[in-house]
């Protein structure tokens, strides 16, 4: 049984995107709702020199804080259109605009518990 990550992990997640402006930020816990991970990131991004960005941020954020590397990359090559970081109890997903209109995953999995991540200083919102 694995141990699980915490809604604090889910949010360092997040505040590494955070850091390189991914935008329309939201956790939602997945714990009470599915085995296979506890908390999605999604996040979306505006070109692909943006998604590489963010990309890199969350790596070095999970590297240096939890000593981890993603399990699995999704979509890193090509068009970037959505680029999945698997780090098996938090799964990050990157959207450009367009790419997150189309899969909406807070629709998904809409009965999951959603929280929000705003930058205060770029007065971000979080999709609907």
């Amino acid at each position: 049984m694995r141990a699980g990550a915490s809604p604090e992990v889910a949010r360092g997640f997040a505040g590494a995107a955070l850091t390189k402006k991914a935008i329309d930020l939201v956790i939602l816990d997945l714990r009470k709702l599915t085995s296979v991970t506890d908390f999605f990131i999604v996040g979306t991004v505006s070109t692909d020199v943006h998604s590489r960005a963010v990309e890199g941020a969350v790596k070095e954020w999970a590297k240096d804080e939890l000593g981890q590397r993603p399990w699995h990359v999704e979509g890193a090559e090509g068009t970037r259109n959505w680029v999945l970081l698997d780090y098996i109890d938090v799964v990050v997903h990157l959207f450009l605009p367009d790419a997150r209109a189309y899969y909406t995953l807070e629709r998904l999995w809409g009965d999951a518990p959603m929280e929000e991540i705003r930058d205060p200083e770029q007065g971000n919102h979080a999709a609907p």
